[in-house]
């Protein structure tokens, strides 16, 4: 199912009442970028073979780097993966988080995700994480796919204080920043 279809519209309004946009409606969310190594796309639970490869062949490096001494995704089942993308694919949807996928350019091998998430410390506006796969850590994709997404928010998204927790403003001083905005 296509990413912006319509499907479930009322349920996608109900679920509105919980979970605000954190874009404007109308804001044109950007499909995707692509440059010479990758292209980053909207994460849809058709991903979830390829999807599920990257982060069960990563589990030690994810771990370290996506909120080290967090549990995802330790002991993640396929079946939960599904369920997760659904519901990333969902909240795309509703315009209240974006998940893209790092895809090489011919979509053979996923290499890895990006979210766009709110975000509840006060300076900022939303928190972006992204990661690669384990098999990439060396090539120097993960620097590649950190500046070309952070270029690409600065200049499509409209976002005044993005947050990049783990890369801009380390995990243990994140930790620390009062929670300023309620949570559901």
């Amino acid at each position: 199912m296509p990413v912006n279809s319509r499907v479930g519209t009322s349920y996608l309004a109900e679920m509105k009442m919980y979970n605000q946009p954190i874009v404007k409606d109308d804001f044109v969310v950007p499909t995707g970028l692509e440059t010479e190594r990758l292209r980053l796309r909207a994460l849809i639970i058709g991903d979830a073979v390829k999807d599920f490869d990257a982060v069960s062949s990563s589990e030690e490096r994810l771990l370290r780097l996506h909120n080290p001494g967090g549990s995802w995704p330790k002991e993640l089942t396929f079946e939960q993966n599904q369920i997760e993308l659904g519901w990333h694919q969902t909240e795309f949807q509703m315009r209240t988080s974006f998940a893209y996928t790092v895809v090489n350019l011919d979509e053979t091998a996923v290499l890895g995700c990006l979210y766009i998430y709110p975000c509840r410390k006060a300076s900022f506006d939303v928190e972006i994480n992204m990661w690669v796969r384990q098999s990439e850590a060396s090539s120097g994709l993960d620097k590649h796919l950190y500046t070309s997404a952070s270029s690409w928010i600065d200049e499509v998204w409209p976002f005044k204080n993005p947050a990049y927790p783990g890369r801009e403003i380390d995990w243990a001083e994140w930790r620390s920043l009062e929670d300023t905005k309620s949570a559901l």
